[in-house]
């Protein structure tokens, strides 16, 4: 009898960018979360994309649907201090020589519960060098007739204190090619000066400024990768951004509770794919400022069996009511 050669192997199923693909559902609507990250990939309502995501045969770019924790946006030289003690962490926008969006965005997250309308995603971070405090971390969406909303926590489960700051970075859109047609309401009151590497320098108001959206209108050519503080809030505590098409009014909201004090608002002129550019407009609630770490503003400093929470969420459709 001849003699056999070796045993041909299945090819298997190449292991996708951004892991494993968690779908929701409620009614029509529709969110797929991702592995990578924990991040919102997309989120579609009555067949219409509310997202500049990407597909699910992409590596997520320009932060799309990010978690960004411990801290979010730039931390200058990644360098900081606590208790005494010097840190610095790895420069991940090295052209500006930042630190930027933590350290979670990478990571494979753990499905803690998984439903047909929510999903639970958790993340222990382990001490690492510039970041030696261990975090549990959990983020969980959830579908319901208001649209979608995100619970997100950490908990210090270490035994020192340790800074701590979070945001998310989708990038709301209506189908419009660019954003330039779509009317903007922001509830912003004073906006963060910022240097050449997106570091704040000082606060202003934005009353007669390019960066007043206190009102509804258009976006036009205005480059924005601005953060936002003393924000408007509506009789329910949250502050809401809307971006509402200019042809047939279709209106996209963002809420976020106080927990989230700042907000971020990034049209997409700078993203590394020029195709990509102004498709949405990231829409970005953050706990503390840019740069929170060195300068404290907002900085949360979780005591040893501490935790943070927070909420925010997209309304997918229902208009609110016009504000002076």
């Amino acid at each position: 009898m001849g003699r056999m050669g070796p045993r041909a192997e299945r090819p298997r199923q190449p292991i996708l960018p951004s892991g494993e693909q968690i779908a929701i559902e409620h009614g029509d609507q529709r969110v797929v979360v991702v592995e990578v990250g924990g991040g919102l990939r997309s989120y579609s309502s009555g067949g219409r994309e509310l997202l500049d995501g990407y597909g699910k045969h992409e590596m997520c770019s320009a932060g799309r649907g990010q978690i960004l924790a411990p801290w979010p946006n730039r931390l200058r030289d990644g360098a900081y201090e606590l208790d005494g003690r010097s840190h610095r962490l790895p420069l991940t926008e090295p052209e500006r020589g930042n630190a930027i969006h933590g350290l979670v965005r990478w990571a494979p997250w753990r499905i803690a519960v998984r439903e047909r309308e929510r999903v639970r995603l958790e993340l222990l971070l382990h001490p690492q060098p510039g970041y030696p405090f261990t975090l549990a971390l959990a983020v969980e969406y959830a579908l319901g007739p208001e649209g979608l909303s995100v619970a997100m926590s950490a908990a210090n489960v270490g035994s020192e204190r340790c800074p701590f700051g979070i945001g998310a970075h989708p990038y709301l859109a209506l189908g419009a090619p660019l954003i330039d047609s779509c009317l903007l309401r922001a509830p912003g009151q004073r906006r963060l000066i910022t240097d050449q590497r997106g570091i704040p320098t000082g606060v202003e108001a934005v009353d007669q400024t390019a960066y007043d959206f206190r009102s509804p209108r258009q976006i036009g050519p205005a480059r924005l990768d601005t953060a936002y503080t003393d924000l408007l809030r509506d009789e329910d505590g949250m502050a809401r951004v809307q971006l509402i098409a200019a042809a047939g009014g279709a209106t996209l909201t963002l809420w976020q509770d106080r927990s989230f004090p700042y907000l971020m608002l990034f049209s997409g002129d700078t993203v590394a794919q020029p195709e990509r550019r102004r498709r949405g407009l990231a829409v970005e609630p953050m706990s503390c400022a840019p740069n929170a770490f060195q300068s404290g503003a907002g900085l949360a400093v979780l005591e040893p069996g501490e935790s943070f929470r927070g909420r925010w969420g997209i309304d997918p459709g229902r208009s609110e009511p016009q504000r002076g």
